[in-house]
């Protein structure tokens, strides 16, 4: 049996308010840039509320990012007070330069309730009187193609987004939800959920023990999650093993990176009266579009093994995607924007109540990423898409990881999905290789699944030849005839899933791939 420490919604509410109190007098006011640095638990949650009741604004960078990014990220955000645990305490006496800018630090202990210490404070915390337009935190993207951004989100977004995610998923209050990121867990207050913080390294959640999460899923009665399709794949085939199948849960979420059809097939054994959804959304703007199993199952998955792209959905109420023509460039007004018919892929672009406006202290960055339409903000998400004749989205993989190399353009996700089925590939990555004579190429990297990595030439010459044939069969991927096997790929470090394929090609362009006619 798994120990816990269990708190009400009014025990949480004065944990926070101990903590607001406990903020304040270490003079953290509204306004004040607060580097965020606890491990996920009560006090990550608590402390996010107080910072919310103090009108301080929490910056929370991802902590696996390396330390390099890490401080480049404290550097560029310029924090005036440090709330974390040991550990990051030393880390700003280290590196003295980074935190320059800090007029504080609070240390945070384990996983105690200083609510129970705290005997002699007033009470309760009154919330400062912030605005909709205010800023409310900034929020660190993943990294997974660049250098990581802090996103600038106010009061209003956050607001917005409680609405959609509880509307879309007809989420009730009184539910138990396990989520696997631990900034989700932030939500479940305002929808009314339980929270049941799960046994995962943040900085690494692929290392999760799968028996951890189903126990916890059983003993608690979770009825939500919320995790990337790697975490999910390991969860499904250990509780398959197992022989084990979780009635209680009805809604899981994947995202983080395309869910294949095949692992929506395997969680539906697991999780037989699950509704499974794919939602699809970024740091920038969340959520945009999501789907469910039985569509994708039922209508869509032919198309995605016959790389058309994975389809993700319909927009969600009150946002807007359109497609327009890719570029590398700024788009400053909607007016040099190119908006493309149904069937037509380029950039997706998403206008709605929970699109940021801005990076933080980016204005390039911003400007890049932001097209103005008078007043109102659409935001390019970097990813390459169609919307087909039934107003449904299909993401086909970010713009700037397509290969342009014998004289057509190599969509990463429409590609992929014409390999992945095979029974000893875990995922394959597109990436663009150059030969001697410096001509570009598409490649297919290929990350086996365990216990069928090629040890030899002739078994690795036999697999690409029967990947060769699946090639073959669709347009897309009949020029594709070169291959690296390579037994891990480089991931990002929110979800350990989405494939770093830039860096993937830098490490493999000084090798030869096995090429089959």
């Amino acid at each position: 049996m798994i120990r816990t420490l269990d708190l009400s919604f009014a025990e949480l509410d004065a944990e926070a308010d101990a903590w607001a109190w406990r903020l304040e007098a270490a003079g953290i006011r509204r306004s004040s840039r607060v580097l965020l640095m606890v491990r996920p638990g009560l006090p990550l949650i608590a402390l996010c509320f107080a910072l919310f009741k103090t009108g301080a604004v929490p910056v929370v960078i991802d902590p696996g990012m390396g330390l390099r990014g890490f401080l480049r990220s404290v550097r560029r955000t310029g924090p005036e007070f440090l709330v974390g645990i040991r550990p990051a305490v030393v880390l700003a006496r280290l590196f003295r330069r980074s935190f320059a800018g800090l007029a504080g630090m609070v240390r945070v202990g384990g996983g105690e309730r200083i609510s129970d210490l705290d005997t002699n404070r007033p009470a309760p915390f009154a919330p400062a009187p912030t605005r909709a337009d205010e800023t409310a935190a900034v929020l660190f993207t993943s990294g997974s193609t660049g250098p990581a951004k802090g996103v600038v989100y106010t009061h209003g977004m956050f607001e917005a987004q409680v609405r959609m995610i509880r509307e879309a998923y007809r989420i009730e209050p009184g539910e138990v939800d396990l989520p696997m990121l631990p900034v989700f867990a932030l939500f479940n207050p305002a929808l009314g959920m339980t929270t049941v913080v799960p046994e995962i390294n943040p900085s690494r959640p692929a290392t999760v023990r799968p028996e951890n999460i189903l126990g916890a899923i059983r003993q608690f009665g979770v009825t939500n999650s919320f995790g990337s399709p790697t975490l999910w794949r390991k969860i499904a085939a250990a509780a398959r093993v197992r022989g084990e199948r979780f009635e209680g849960v009805r809604r899981i979420l994947m995202a983080g990176a395309p869910v294949p059809p095949g692992l929506m097939a395997v969680m539906r054994e697991v999780f037989p009266k699950a509704e499974l959804h794919s939602p699809y959304g970024a740091t920038e703007v969340l959520p945009v579009s999501t789907i469910e199993a039985a569509e994708v199952l039922g209508e869509t998955a032919a198309a995605t093994l016959a790389g058309r792209g994975t389809c993700v959905g319909r927009p969600l109420e009150g946002v807007r995607v359109r497609i327009v023509a890719a570029s590398r460039d700024p788009l400053p007004s909607w007016n040099e924007a190119r908006v493309l018919p149904a069937g037509e892929v380029g950039e997706v672009v998403v206008h709605g109540p929970s699109v940021t406006r801005s990076y933080d202290r980016l204005p390039e960055a911003t400007a890049r990423a932001k097209i103005m339409d008078g007043e109102e903000v659409w935001h390019r998400m970097g990813d390459l898409g169609r919307l087909d004749e039934n107003g449904r989205l299909w993401f086909c993989g970010r713009l700037v990881e397509a290969v342009e190399a014998e004289g057509a353009v190599f969509h990463t996700d429409c590609c992929e999905a014409v390999f992945n089925p095979h029974p000893a590939v875990a995922r394959t990555a597109l990436i663009g290789w150059s030969d001697a004579a410096g001509r570009l190429h598409p490649v297919l990297a290929v990350e086996p699944e365990r216990g069928h990595h090629p040890r030899w030439r002739t078994g690795r010459l036999g697999l690409a030849g029967e990947l060769r044939a699946l090639g073959r069969q669709q347009p897309q991927t009949e020029p594709i005839r070169r291959f690296f096997f390579v037994r891990s790929f480089p991931v990002d470090v929110r979800h350990n899933a989405k494939i770093h394929r830039l860096a993937l090609a830098r490490r493999l362009a000084g090798k030869t791939p096995l090429e089959v006619s």
